[in-house]
């Protein structure tokens, strides 16, 4: 369960714990609570595990501008580091670091890797069962893996023909369409998840997790047939926030496995992963036509230059440019 956050201890004596307890004050998601402890971490440990109080603006510069000189990060990843290091001064120890001084990094930002449709086909192909449509939902929909392991049930909306993505990236619930294709798999995978429930309830569980305070505020909601996990997990296991057994969902390492297999089996030599359906949904929209604002929304994305990208990745070969060789 890689996405459960790991308890802590109710008056917290350690330095990082004291910090994760108040990321999770301010109900920041927890890969962003992983992604924050990490640099702060990587930023202690460059300085000889200093304390963060003994240090300032000085270290803080010496730290962004090794990860840009020394080790070559992208100006993505430099920012990242950043924001987590400016997160502990300003919210955490209540510090203002005043103007940083710190070489930018200048390698440029990758584009990403996108598969052609039939390459993306031939690996779904190679995949059955519940895989095939966890990956079909990437592509049809530019869901993350994460979005497509933690959808419930109540969130396929068969009679509006539309996709609820409520789990995502920064909390922040979108529609996504819906495949034609995918309603029978997907009618299929209700039924699946929903038999396992009632086995579950008669077996003495059926609890699932819920989200933010939901569990006080609808006490029973744990157990109804909405909130159960469309992909479920095949075994219980305890839930180590509460110590309750409870099944929870498909895991997402699984998944990003038996996709790296199918890719290698598919002979497909990019550097590719399940992240590489999204970007691949977003550029077959852009080159069919789609306004991109519309893409913008489908992709949840909450600037439109983060869109953008893919309009690098729409090669001039398909905007109708013939080499001088082939004319």
């Amino acid at each position: 369960m890689e996405d459960v956050r790991r308890p802590l201890p109710s008056k917290p004596t350690r330095f990082m714990d004291q910090l994760r307890v108040f990321i999770r004050s301010k109900q920041l998601a927890y890969r962003t609570e992983k992604t924050y402890v990490k640099w702060v971490l990587d930023f202690i440990r460059f300085h000889d595990k200093k304390h963060p109080n003994t240090m300032g603006p000085k270290e803080v510069d010496q730290y962004l501008s090794y990860l840009a000189v020394q080790r070559n990060l992208t100006d993505n990843t430099q920012k990242t580091a950043l924001n987590a290091i400016v997160f502990l001064y300003h919210k955490f120890l209540g510090r203002d670091l005043g103007k940083l001084d710190f070489t930018p990094s200048n390698r440029p930002r990758n584009l990403p890797t996108v598969f052609s449709h039939d390459e993306a086909m031939s690996i779904i192909n190679h995949l059955d069962g519940v895989h095939r449509l966890l990956v079909s939902l990437m592509y049809g929909c530019g869901l993350r893996v994460m979005e497509s392991v933690r959808l419930r049930v109540q969130d396929i909306d068969f009679s509006n023909n539309c996709i609820m993505i409520r789990e995502a990236k920064g909390m922040k619930a979108r529609r996504g369409l819906l495949p034609k294709t995918l309603l029978a798999p997907l009618e299929a995978q209700v039924d699946i998840a929903l038999s396992l429930h009632k086995k579950d309830l008669l077996d003495g569980y059926g609890e699932v997790y819920l989200p933010g305070a939901l569990d006080k505020k609808y006490p029973c909601a744990a157990k109804q047939p909405g909130w159960q996990y469309l992909f479920p997990a095949k075994q219980l296991s305890i839930d180590p926030r509460s110590g309750v057994k409870r099944r929870h969902h498909i895991g997402e390492r699984h998944v990003q496995t038996v996709v790296r297999r199918a890719i290698s089996t598919c002979q497909i030599y990019k550097k590719s992963g399940c992240h590489t359906f999204r970007h691949s949904f977003a550029t077959r929209l852009l080159q069919s036509g789609t306004d991109i604002r519309n893409i913008q929304e489908m992709m949840g994305h909450s600037s439109i230059e983060t869109t953008q990208i893919y309009t690098h990745v729409v090669g001039i070969q398909e905007r109708g440019v013939i080499s001088p060789m082939d004319l």
